[in-house]
């Protein structure tokens, strides 16, 4: 028989469509400008280097309450199902059935009186072997697709985790941005609580005008909105790393007072590494997934071939409870079948055709991931890189008007200005201190976003990647 099937098979091998190759080609790193040296181990907790133990705790609880997680895993443990499938299916398959009727035999069919005429116990039971001998391997492709497809959906499990953690980091950045802003905003709602105060008794002593004082209380107010602002956004923030992390309306609450350092950073590679392709969870992902579509393309060219199937079949059949007891009641069989697609009005090659673009589609998506992750890196190096340069600016925009409102203050004390004179430059101070603020979070926040882009954060004293 087998002899039988490989002749069939390789006389029907000319009616196989020629294979094609993808009209899609991967990308490379050489293609994409990838040339730096390999970067140190994927640090998996990345987010430890802000040295704050409340952000490592919400990324905890996050990982182990999120819905979008309970999602990812319950997809891979869906794919590990199709897998197990796939395998069994790979074997031999042995069942048991077995009936038993009540039935009126026919006095003018094939049983005879004295049973003919008669209502019997017709019974029935046996083990049934099937056994697909998968002599062209389309079996194994479709394990080798669902194996493929498992480790996928573990890779997009891992990749969710990443964008989960990688958000509650942002997330808690800003809430940080908003407690320094609310921080330099109380302590100038104090200094000019003070110079309003103060500006008060030299009324009394006829020493300052109604003017002054409306110039002292408009600084004021100016500060005073901006904690309101601030705490506003402290709110929202606190309100998203709850939604993140999968809890209700009580879990902000829990959420004290940050403790990420003032000069805390993120480690930053020089160049966009080589290895970029090889760290990403769903750039690998993208991978397997060419990896399960070039087999599902193997399985339809396979459906070409013939299918060989042994079959084989033990037990009792009798007429009469107590004769399925009886020696002569036995039977047993066994054989071969084989299944040869002569004609199906091109459904097969329509397959075929349909896989080779299914290798395609996940081809380009590769593709486009690997861009999109090369422009993600090189994005978030170039705004750490801004946010840099502008906080070294800002830093001297913020010392000159600290400088121009400190001898503004000298003149109003000596009597040679009026306090009208420091609203506007009191006014760009603190508005420069806010953006001071503002830019060293975004420094931050961006090299928690070159984290998620490079496929995890990394410490350089922990080796190279191999």
């Amino acid at each position: 028989m087998t002899i039988l099937a490989l002749v069939t098979g390789t006389a029907l091998a000319a009616c196989v469509p020629a294979d094609t190759r993808p009209a899609v080609s991967q990308k490379a790193p050489a293609d994409l400008g990838l040339a730096g040296a390999p970067m140190p181990q994927v640090d998996a907790q990345w987010w430890h280097a802000l040295g704050d133990p409340q952000l490592d705790r919400i990324v905890a609880e996050a990982v182990a309450g999120s819905p979008t997680l309970d999602i990812a895993a319950a997809r891979v443990r869906q794919a590990q199902a199709a897998l197990a499938a796939n395998k069994a299916a790979d074997g031999p398959n042995v069942t048991f059935t077995a009936d038993g009727t009540g039935q009126r035999l026919s006095g003018n069919y094939i049983i005879p009186p004295p049973y003919g005429g008669t209502v019997r116990f017709l019974g029935d039971a046996t083990a049934n072997l099937a056994w697909n001998l998968d002599l062209f391997g389309r079996q194994k492709a479709a394990i080798a697709g669902a194996r493929a497809s498992a480790e996928a959906a573990a890779l997009d499990a891992a990749a969710a985790r990443l964008m989960l953690e990688g958000a509650i980091v942002s997330t808690y950045l800003e809430v940080v941005r908003a407690e320094r802003q609310a921080a330099l905003a109380q302590r100038t709602i104090a200094a000019r609580t003070q110079s309003l105060q103060l500006t008060d008794v030299r009324i009394r002593s006829n020493l300052a005008s109604k003017l002054d004082r409306e110039a002292a209380g408009t600084l004021l107010a100016q500060a005073q909105l901006a904690l309101a602002r601030a705490e506003a956004a402290r709110a929202l923030a606190v309100n998203a790393l709850a939604a993140l992390a999968g809890r209700g309306a009580d879990y902000p609450a829990t959420i004290a007072a940050t403790q990420v350092p003032v000069d805390v950073s993120l480690a930053l590679p020089a160049t966009i590494p080589a290895d970029l392709l090889a760290r990403r969870a769903d750039i690998a992902a993208a991978q397997a997934r060419i990896a399960a579509a070039a087999a599902g393309k193997l399985v339809a060219r396979r459906a070409f071939y013939p299918d060989i199937n042994l079959t084989a079949l033990a037990g009792v059949q009798a007429i009469g409870i107590a004769n399925m007891f009886k020696g002569d009641s036995s039977v047993a069989g066994g054989g071969a079948a084989i299944h040869l697609p002569i004609f199906d009005n091109g459904r097969l090659k329509a397959d075929l055709a349909g896989a080779t673009a299914g290798l395609d589609l996940a081809i380009a998506d590769y593709n486009q991931k690997v861009v999109g992750a090369v422009r993600e890196s090189a994005d978030a190096i170039t705004k750490i890189r801004a946010a840099e340069t502008e906080r070294a600016r800002q830093a001297e925009v913020v010392r000159g008007y600290s400088e121009t409102a400190r001898l503004n203050h000298i003149r109003v004390s000596s009597g040679l200005a009026s306090r009208l004179d420091l609203i506007d430059t009191d006014v760009r101070l603190l508005d420069a201190q806010l953006a001071e603020t503002n830019l060293a979070i975004d420094a931050l926040t961006a090299r928690a976003q070159l984290a998620q882009a490079l496929g995890g954060g990394f410490d350089p004293s922990r080796g190279i990647t191999q």
